[in-house]
């Protein structure tokens, strides 16, 4: 099970995986932008779990502990969109698999800290994410709307 990334199938593979960006991903971005306009102010890129500093929050409320993951398809494993690669699957078959683990493993790890943990996908709509993640804020990180993102 190899753990350091295989050499690219094609140029344009290559030119893909290096363009996708750890943070300020389009669908973050887009989500930021209304919470910001709706008058909430919040951390980006937060290291909310002392006890492992890599692992970190897309959006946080660190005042009512409400932490954000926005995920995208193919790197969190989206079941209704992620498609496994043709290439390299002995690769990417355990990276998602590892990927999916880790998710599940921060989630509970920052409830069990106090935090109240939404995920979204970054197909998800983002006024509807902002409107679902300022409600949360706003009640203080204890009124998590029934409807509220992903499975953790």
């Amino acid at each position: 099970m190899p753990r350091t990334p295989p050499e690219a199938s094609s140029e344009n593979a290559r030119r893909t995986m290096q363009a996708n960006k750890r943070r300020d991903t389009s669908a973050e971005l887009a989500v930021r932008r209304r919470l910001h306009a709706s008058g909430l102010r919040y951390r980006i890129d937060y290291a909310a779990d002392p006890t492992d500093r890599r692992r970190r929050v897309d959006i946080a409320f660190t005042k009512v502990r409400v932490a954000i993951f926005i995920d995208g398809c193919f790197w969190h494993g989206c079941p209704d969109h992620y498609v496994q690669p043709k290439s390299n699957v002995e690769y990417w078959r355990p990276k998602i698999a590892r990927n999916m683990e880790r998710d599940l493993q921060s989630v509970e790890r920052l409830e069990n800290a106090g935090w109240t943990v939404l995920r979204f996908w970054e197909h998800d709509d983002p006024d509807a994410v902002a409107t679902s993640i300022a409600a949360t804020v706003r009640s203080g990180g204890r009124n998590r709307p029934p409807d509220v993102g992903r499975p953790g």
